[in-house]
């Protein structure tokens, strides 16, 4: 995993340069494994986040908001008790292991000066988040061990804390340079560089030996018997001698597409494509901010996304029998012909006839003559009956020709909207967005069975997101089809600037004027770059946005929320930045 011993050891650096003396003020659990504790630093206010998830385990400061939960967990009312005004005396970590101890300045019960310990094990999906006394035992556990789930180590309340049973590796921090000549030789000729690294030495990620093999070598791939001696000692000592000395350069690379692909606390030069970043935390918001919603989203929303996609396939297939109708229609006008033809040869017809071939007057060839027509007949009835059978059929499929086009309008709208839907949970952040979308569904007929959920739930505004133009005007996005319509229709006056991503569903972005003069091009571009970040082109290079004041919205009669008409507008095509568009957002 990238979050490696040396990514923990540039998180402890931080944190014992800003959060040393610091005091918590509050403690939450936004989600079942993770943490945060609001303190108040000689920086300001900071959130420590601490996640012990089997995901994405990883411990720092955060800026991305988090929703808790209205009954906290066990163990955040514990943390609660012990740590509410508690101190942080030191920010230690267990030699070179993905360990972390937080020393707390606290009181006991008596109201006595006393420690207590904050632990995290940043170990994958042996992650864990212990509390202790100052004698290192447990008084909460995040998620208890015992027998059952593993005979080597035990981690209740009540026992003594004890560190994961150590690897057979060798501390890179420690190891001298006859040490490592010697581990190098023992090393076949033909093995890879990185993966004899990350076997022979504690806390190495994969990422960071291929970084030490591409300096020594200049290729990530290469073996150990490619590479001089001296080259790859040198490396390996440069990367652990900046450690020791508290040295990081927190650094993001990224593919040719600009996604991130890798992060580590030293610059990656292997990739042609990276940026440092300020601080380890601030390159944790970037990598993990995305994917935690993300992964958020997919667990919580599970029955959302199984509802929209059954009645996506649903609709889809109404459509396709609709269709399939409304192209055998089109017969219509030949039946009404047919009826036609015998009501005009009717003299030359007689019961029990069961095909004829009729003059079809209205084809007049060059010599004279006229075409025939041979027209199938039912036996049991009279000519003028069947003639009369053709014209009901004619009738009923100009009558289904309206209601089918009708029908399928209506199928094409619901198909959108569920687009629409399906759009908004990628714009999902805290769990009342969520309870927004469902709140939405149930209105719409489309999960009737959260009516009842629903209807316990206080009807409240919805939480829109607020950003703040380099103007000072300020934009409002909806980020689902309530929040869509609630700054639309009911915030928004009618001078004010609407925007929207063309052709596609998205989110609308409404500009504020506030009774300020009319905003610079650059605020209308920023604006613009905000609804075409948040609808279903983002990530495109480029996206066409319709704007237009509000006064041009209309809203059909019973209409999906969301859902406007506007016939006068402009169009804007822009670039979204999405860290541009982070920096503008209101918190």
């Amino acid at each position: 995993m990238a979050f490696d011993a040396g990514f923990l050891a540039a998180v402890a650096a931080e944190l014992r340069a800003v959060a040393l003396g610091a005091r918590v003020e509050k403690v939450y659990q936004p989600e079942r494994d993770t943490v945060v504790l609001q303190m108040r630093t000689f920086a300001g206010g900071k959130r420590l986040l601490l996640n012990a998830g089997s995901a994405n385990p990883r411990v720092g400061f955060t800026a991305i908001p988090m929703e808790n939960p209205q009954n906290p967990p066990l163990f955040c009312v514990l943390l609660r008790k012990h740590l509410s005004g508690a101190k942080l005396l030191s920010v230690h970590q267990e030699g070179f292991e993905r360990v972390l101890t937080l020393e707390w300045e606290t009181r006991d019960e008596m109201g006595f000066t006393c420690q207590k310990n904050l632990i995290i094990e940043v170990m994958g999906k042996y992650s864990n988040l212990m509390f202790t006394d100052a004698e290192g035992k447990i008084l909460a556990v995040l998620r208890p061990v015992d027998f059952t789930t593993s005979t080597k180590r035990q981690v209740l309340p009540g026992m003594r804390y004890e560190l994961p049973p150590p690897q057979e590796k060798t501390d890179p921090l420690g190891v001298s340079e006859e040490q490592f000549s010697a581990l190098r030789d023992l090393a076949g000729e033909d093995r890879p560089i990185d993966k004899w690294i990350t076997a022979t030495f504690l806390g190495v990620s994969a990422t960071v030996a291929r970084e030490i093999a591409y300096r020594a070598a200049g290729a990530t791939d290469a073996t150990v018997g490619m590479v001089d001696k001296s080259a790859l000692r040198s490396a390996f000592a440069a990367v652990f001698a900046a450690v020791r000395e508290g040295r990081f350069c927190p650094c993001i690379a990224s593919d040719a597409e600009g996604r991130p692909v890798e992060y580590a606390f030293l610059e990656l030069t292997q990739y042609a494509a990276r940026r440092t970043v300020n601080s380890p935390s601030e390159l944790l918001d970037i990598w993990f901010g995305t994917r935690d919603r993300e992964a958020r989203v997919k667990q919580r929303a599970a029955d959302i996304l199984r509802l929209l996609t059954q009645a996506h396939t649903r609709i889809l297939h109404k459509l396709e029998l609709q269709r399939t109708e409304l192209a055998q229609c089109e017969l219509g006008e030949e039946y009404r012909r047919r009826g036609e033809l015998i009501m005009a040869n009717c003299y030359a017809l007689q019961r029990g006839m069961t095909k004829a071939d009729l003059v079809d007057y209205n084809d007049c060839r060059e010599d004279g003559s006229f075409g025939t027509v041979t027209v199938e007949l039912d036996a049991r009835l009279t000519p003028s009956a069947n003639a009369e059978r053709l014209y009901k059929k004619y009738t009923k499929s100009k009558t289904a020709k309206i209601e089918l086009s009708k029908q399928i309008a209506l199928g094409e709208a619901e198909l959108a909207y569920l687009e629409s839907v399906q759009t908004a949970l990628g714009t999902v952040e805290t769990p009342t967005d969520l309870l927004e979308i469902r709140e939405e569904l149930a209105r719409a007929g489309y999960a009737s069975r959260m009516r009842a959920v629903m209807g316990s739930r206080k009807s409240a505004a919805p939480a829109y997101a607020e950003y703040r133009t380099s103007g000072g005007y300020r934009v409002l996005c909806g980020k689902n089809n309530l929040q869509n319509e609630y700054i639309t229709h009911k915030i928004a006056a009618k001078s004010d600037y609407w925007f929207h991503a063309k052709g596609m569903p998205g989110s609308h972005v409404v500009l504020l004027l506030e009774g300020k003069e009319e905003p610079d091009a650059k605020d209308f571009t920023e604006a613009a770059s905000i609804a075409a970040l948040y609808s279903a082109a983002e990530g495109a290079p480029l996206t066409e946005v319709d704007y237009t004041t509000v006064r041009q919205l209309k809203k059909a009669p019973g209409a999906k929320p969301g859902f406007v008409i506007y016939h006068t507008n402009w169009s804007a095509t822009v670039s979204p930045d999405r860290e541009a568009i982070a920096a503008m957002r209101v918190k």
